[in-house]
C-alpha cells in the first residue's frame, strides 16, 4: 500500500508562518545557475550540523537530482531537496533545506512531496533519509529503522561507491562523526 503524501501542489498543509506564503512558490528542476543560492541555503544547516557541507563542485556534479522552491515573485530560490538514487529499489532524499525564515509554510513539505514524486515515476519502492527532522519526515510516512535496509549482495555492492552519501548510509565507521544523533527512516512507497 502506498503511504499517503501531500500533493506537490496543495497549499492547505497548516502553516506555522502566517507571515509566510507557500502558495507564491513553485516547485521545480534544479539548473547549474541555482547551484549559488542552494549552498546560501546549505550554509544556513551546515553550522549547526544539520546539513553536512557540499562542496561546489558536488552541487554541479548531483545537480540533475535537485528540485528546488522558488518564489514566483522574483524567482528567488528559497527550499531545495534532492534525490539520489542508490539501487535498483532504493532512493535517499538528501539536501532537504528550506529558507528559515519560511520554515513551517509547507515548502518543505511540497519539496519532500516533488522529491517521492519523482522516485515513485522512477520505479523507486523505498526511499531513504538520515534526519534530525523525525516528525517532519514521519508525517510523509517515514518510519525509523535501525540497521541499513539492503541484503549482502546489494551492501557489497554499494561499498563500492565513491558517494560520500552512500558511506552515511551505509553506516560507514570514516563518516560516524558526521552523523551521530541522525536517525534513519525508511519509506516504502
Amino acid at each position: 500500500m502506498a503511504a499517503e503524501h501531500p500533493n506537490p501542489q496543495d497549499d492547505s498543509l497548516p502553516h506555522r508562518n502566517p507571515g509566510a506564503n507557500a502558495k507564491a512558490v513553485t516547485i521545480r528542476r534544479a539548473r547549474t545557475g541555482d547551484v549559488a543560492a542552494v549552498r546560501r541555503l546549505l550554509d544556513q544547516y551546515v553550522h549547526e550540523r544539520i546539513l553536512l557541507d557540499k562542496a561546489p563542485v558536488t552541487l554541479y556534479e548531483d545537480i540533475q537530482e535537485f528540485w528546488v522552491a522558488e518564489r514566483v515573485e522574483d524567482r528567488a530560490v528559497l527550499g531545495c531537496g534532492a534525490l539520489h538514487v542508490m539501487w535498483e529499489d532504493l532512493a535517499e532524499v538528501r539536501t532537504l533545506a528550506v529558507d528559515r525564515e519560511l520554515k513551517g509554510a509547507g515548502v518543505g513539505h511540497r519539496l519532500l512531496a516533488q522529491l517521492l514524486e519523482t522516485a515513485r515515476e522512477l520505479g523507486v519502492s523505498r526511499v531513504f533519509c538520515l534526519t534530525f527532522e523525525v516528525g517532519f519526515f514521519a508525517q510523509h510516512g517515514f518510519v525509523e529503522i535501525g540497521e541499513t535496509p539492503v541484503d549482502t549482495d546489494v551492501y557489497s555492492e554499494l561499498l563500492r561507491s565513491y558517494d560520500e552519501g552512500v558511506a552515511e548510509f551505509l553506516g560507514l565507521e570514516r563518516v560516524k562523526p558526521n552523523t551521530l544523533g541522525n536517525s534513519r527512516m525508511l519509506l516504502h512507497l
